[in-house]
């Protein structure tokens, strides 16, 4: 017999994964759990020139430099707004092996989602790799977002150019 432990495990994977959810503009957005290394609440940042629009710059944690980018300019145009709602989140950048921060607007709220229920959206990404499968939820439609497409290769080389990234 499970125990009780046990037992809730297999609910919750039954029930779904975890994600944070975020808004972009009026489009609501889920991030997998697993890939959030932490959910700090914004700062300065130092400003990187010559990087595009949507690299927002840096900042030391835990005595590395960590580059952040706004997601509401890179998916939007537009910077996202200095709300209480508006956190810096550090996901685990796996083609570089390194954490790389995101600022999300309404980025408060987390929701147990079947990952299996994602199903392609139906239209091309074009540019934007990091957009992944939609479905319904209780919070309406919600696409995740995957991490790993986030930069392109020659950002990628900017922002990380000693993680041997191959283009």
């Amino acid at each position: 017999m499970d125990s009780p432990s046990a037992g809730q495990a297999s609910l919750s994977r039954e029930a779904g994964g975890l994600y944070l959810l975020f808004s972009l503009d009026q489009d609501r957005y889920a991030l997998d759990v697993h890939e959030i290394a932490e959910v700090l609440p914004l700062r300065r940042l130092k400003a990187f020139p010559q990087a595009p629009a949507w690299v927002a710059g840096g900042f030391e944690y835990r005595g590395a430099l960590v580059p952040v980018i706004d997601l509401l300019v890179r998916a939007c145009g537009r910077p996202a707004a200095a709300l209480a709602s508006t956190r810096l989140v550090l996901v685990h950048y796996r083609p570089a092996n390194r954490v790389l921060g995101l600022i999300l607007e309404k980025a408060t709220d987390t929701l147990r989602l079947p990952a299996s229920a994602f199903r392609d959206s139906g239209l091309g990404a074009g540019e934007a790799h990091y957009l992944g499968g939609v479905q319904q939820s209780p919070q309406g439609l919600l696409q995740r977002i995957e991490v790993a497409g986030l930069l392109p290769a020659d950002v990628c080389a900017l922002l990380f150019p000693d993680a041997g990234v191959a283009s």
